[in-house]
C-alpha cells in the first residue's frame, strides 16, 4: 500500500477517535515512525503531507537526514545513549525519551538552543520497558530546572502490547493525570503540554485519553520489504 492511501484511513481513524470525545484532530501530532523502512519509504511519507518523522537509532536518523534533511520535523523516540547525544542534537526537533540526569546534562552542554524533551515514563511497570516510574517523574522535572537548554514539553510512554481495552486505558489515562498534576506547578521550563502516547494497535483509544503525539509505524509505513507492495 502506498503511504498516501494508509495516511487517509490513519486520519479517518483520528477523526473518529477524536469525535467521539469531543476533540479537534488538530490537537493530535501524527509521527510517522519511519525506523523500520527505507529512506525512499521516508521520503514518501514526507511527499504525501507527514511532516513530522520519527528515528529510534541514530545511525537511522542520520542516514536519513542526508537525503532529506530538514524538510521533516525529526522525533527522536527511542533510547538515547548519552555518548551519541553529539550525533543528532542539531538535528531534531523533539527528543521523546529523557529519562536520567546524565542524559540532560549532556543534552543540555551540546545543544546550541533549547531542545523540546519529552520524558520517559514506564506506568506499565514492565521489566522490559525504559523511563522513569511514575512516582518518580515529578521530582526528576523539578531537578531539570538548571538546564537552560531543556525545555520539558510533556511525558511520553509506551502501553503494554495487548489486546485488553481496559488495561490500555488505564496506561493512557495514569499518563494525562501525571502530565495534568505538572502542568499545575506551573514550571516555566516544563510547560508539559503534550502526551506523547498510542502506537498502531492502539492509538485511537490514546486520542480518547488525551494523546497530542501519536507515533504510527507499522499501520502507516510498514515495514521493512513492504515499501515495494501494492
Amino acid at each position: 500500500m502506498k503511504v498516501a492511501d494508509n495516511l487517509i484511513q490513519i486520519r479517518q481513524q483520528i477523526s473518529n477517535a477524536c469525535q467521539k470525545v469531543s476533540r479537534s484532530p488538530d490537537e493530535v501530532k501524527l509521527i510517522a515512525v519511519t525506523k523500520y523502512v527505507s529512506t525512499e519509504r521516508a521520503k514518501e511519507a514526507l511527499d504525501a503531507g507527514i511532516l513530522n518523522l520519527g528515528e529510534n537509532r541514530d545511525e537511522g536518523l542520520l542516514a536519513k537526514w542526508d537525503v532529506l534533511g530538514d524538510k521533516p520535523l525529526w522525533h527522536f523516540i527511542g533510547t538515547l545513549q548519552t555518548r551519541k547525544v553529539k550525533n543528532i542534537i542539531d538535528k531534531v526537533e523533539y527528543i521523546h525519551s529523557l529519562d536520567r540526569i546524565s542524559l540532560a546534562e549532556e543534552i543540555d552542554k551540546r545543544a546550541g538552543s533549547k531542545i523540546k524533551c519529552l520524558v520517559q515514563v514506564n506506568v506499565s511497570q514492565e521489566e522490559s520497558k525504559h523511563g522513569l516510574s511514575p512516582e518518580e517523574v515529578l521530582d526528576f522535572i523539578k531537578s531539570l530546572r538548571p538546564y537552560k537548554n531543556i525545555l520539558i514539553e510533556g511525558l511520553m510512554t509506551m502501553a503494554p502490547f495487548t489486546d485488553d481495552e481496559e488495561k490500555l486505558r488505564i496506561c493512557f489515562r495514569k499518563l494525562r493525570m501525571l502530565r495534568d498534576q505538572i502542568k499545575k506547578c506551573n514550571l516555566d521550563f516544563a510547560p508539559c503540554n503534550d502526551l506523547s502516547m498510542g502506537m498502531s494497535n492502539d492509538f485511537e483509544i490514546a486520542i480518547e485519553e488525551g494523546a497530542t503525539m501519536i507515533r504510527i509505524g507499522t499501520a502507516l509505513v510498514g515495514e521493512a520489504g513492504e515499501e515495494e507492495e501494492g
